[in-house]
């Protein structure tokens, strides 16, 4: 993979613990909190992500998006990865907003993960890689369950807190459409044919 491919998740990376460092103060400042975004402070629909519980919930995402974006880093170019990330943040904390009136605060990376997974999917389903269809089950086989059954079985203790699975619903309908709207790159191990270029 291209160095300049990791630009984006590391700036994540060292985001996410700069904020977790300042502790208290960043939470009370940051976090998606309903009541303060109504009374206009809109900048935590898209803080409150990179907001979390503490340095276990941190790891655990921290270890997916490096693991998500060693798979899928590549299917997009960084800046519709820019957008998308953008994006999907901010829609998941709008439909919270909406759809899940009883929700007062919430943190954390995974909606925005769930988002890059079923992009990635889609992108590489969208190159012929028809591999990716067991990892589209998968995905969808978990959200359902989260639909159905709350959380993934040790994930909120682990994670410090309840899981809020509509974040991971909301997070993989918004990527899913970005896998299918945004020019995706070739893939690993196909070159280009025809009029086809890559992408940096």
């Amino acid at each position: 993979m291209d160095r300049s491919r990791l630009i984006l998740p590391l700036t994540l990376t060292i985001l996410c613990v700069l904020i977790l460092g300042f502790g208290d103060t960043a939470t009370h400042w940051l976090r998606y909190e309903r009541p303060a975004i109504l009374d206009g402070e809109v900048w935590r629909l898209l803080t409150g992500h990179l907001e979390h519980l503490g340095w276990s919930h941190l790891l655990m995402n921290l270890a997916g998006l490096w693991l998500l974006w060693l798979l899928y880093g590549d299917s997009l170019s960084n800046l519709w990865w820019c957008v998308m990330l953008g994006a999907t943040g901010l829609g998941i904390s709008l439909g919270l907003l909406m759809l899940d009136p009883k929700l007062i605060w919430y943190v954390g990376l995974s909606g925005i993960l769930h988002g890059v997974f079923s992009c990635g999917i889609i992108c590489r389903l969208r190159a012929g890689a028809r591999g990716e269809w067991l990892m589209l089950a998968l995905l969808v086989t978990k959200l359902v369950w989260e639909q159905a059954n709350g959380s993934v079985p040790g994930s909120a203790e682990f994670a410090g807190g309840p899981v809020i699975v509509d974040a991971h619903l909301f997070g993989a309908i918004i990527g899913a459409v970005f896998g299918l709207l945004a020019p995706a790159s070739v893939s690993p191990g196909r070159k280009p044919t025809g009029n086809e270029q890559e992408s940096s």
